[in-house]
């Protein structure tokens, strides 16, 4: 079984190609092909209010390559998701009406809960027992899930990302509702969180630290990284520490995030799993195209 998922992001879009082997028990998922373009909607929506046309343009044209790659490689079934950008522009109808008229995709945008719901599918392989939470900041909007015991006990969204420029004001308003809503949780109370950061700005904040594969940074690293970051300056970032345009400028506000949150929660380390949605997304196809749930998983990379 081949099996597609599309991730419409604020600050890029992803498409990932996976081959299923389910065997009995144990189910694991072969990467065919991951494409990732930065198209930034989150940059026009969090100013502008909607979606411009010449981007729109971009947009269908990138789902029209997404649509070939999908039936070059004979996909079973794909799975396209947005996110907060196309939550909140006000022509999402319009948009998602173009693509599906000029490409036969449908687009699915989704709530924060739902969002939620979808990466922790994404992370629970990675998980023992304790408490964690769990950290996905995205271009619009940052997730903060709340897990114990491989369980979804809460989540919530906030209007912070890498992407949305906020005001100072508007800026330590949010942070100040994460920290409220933090210090209202019961794990607040107990003490002894993980953290688990997913997000492209962490995957590559820890392949900075050039660790061990533990999967691991504790509180002080990811400090120190942070401070490394922005000794450089914008075309420094790509030049020396080779980062993507679209990374370079947005790595510094993610990373104070999740720093935030570190620190409200008491927690002196955060695991890095390197998995975000759109793993989520296979393995919610998987079970939607197989009528079971995925119990043991293997990612074979």
């Amino acid at each position: 079984m081949k099996l597609a998922a599309i991730d419409i992001g604020s600050n890029a879009i992803r498409l990932q190609l996976v081959k299923v082997y389910d065997e009995s028990d144990l189910v694991s998922f072969k990467k065919l092909e991951f494409l990732r373009f930065p198209l930034r909607l989150g940059q026009d929506v969090f100013s502008a209010g909607s979606i411009s046309d010449p981007v729109i343009d971009k947009f269908v044209k990138l789902m029209m390559t997404f649509k070939l790659f999908i039936e070059l490689y004979e996909v079973q079934d794909y799975y396209a998701v947005a996110t907060s950008a196309m939550r909140e522009a006000n022509n999402t109808l319009e948009v998602n009406q173009r693509i599906l008229s000029e490409t036969g995709l449908k687009i699915n945008v989704i709530t924060g809960e739902t969002e939620a719901q979808i990466l922790n599918k994404a992370i629970i392989p990675y998980l023992h027992e304790g408490n964690y939470v769990h950290i996905d900041v995205g271009g619009g909007s940052t997730e903060l899930n709340l897990i114990t015991r491989e369980q979804l006990i809460h989540s919530q969204s906030f209007k912070v990302g890498s992407v949305r420029q906020l005001s100072p004001e508007k800026r330590s308003e949010v942070f100040s509702d994460i920290e409220k809503y933090i210090r209202s949780s019961q794990f607040y109370r107990s003490g002894n969180v993980i953290g688990i950061g997913t997000g492209g700005n962490i995957n590559r904040l820890y392949s900075l630290a050039n660790k061990a594969n533990n999967r691991t940074l504790s509180l002080a690293e990811l400090k120190a990284l942070r401070a490394y970051v922005n000794e450089f300056t914008y075309e420094q970032r790509m030049s020396i520490l080779k980062m993507n345009p679209d990374r370079a400028d947005v790595i510094i506000p993610a990373s104070e995030i999740y720093i935030k949150v570190l620190k409200t929660m008491k927690s002196d380390q955060i695991l890095v799993p390197q998995v975000g949605l759109k793993d989520g997304l296979v393995y919610e196809l998987y079970e939607r195209t197989a009528l079971k749930k995925l119990n043991k998983i293997e990612y074979l990379g």
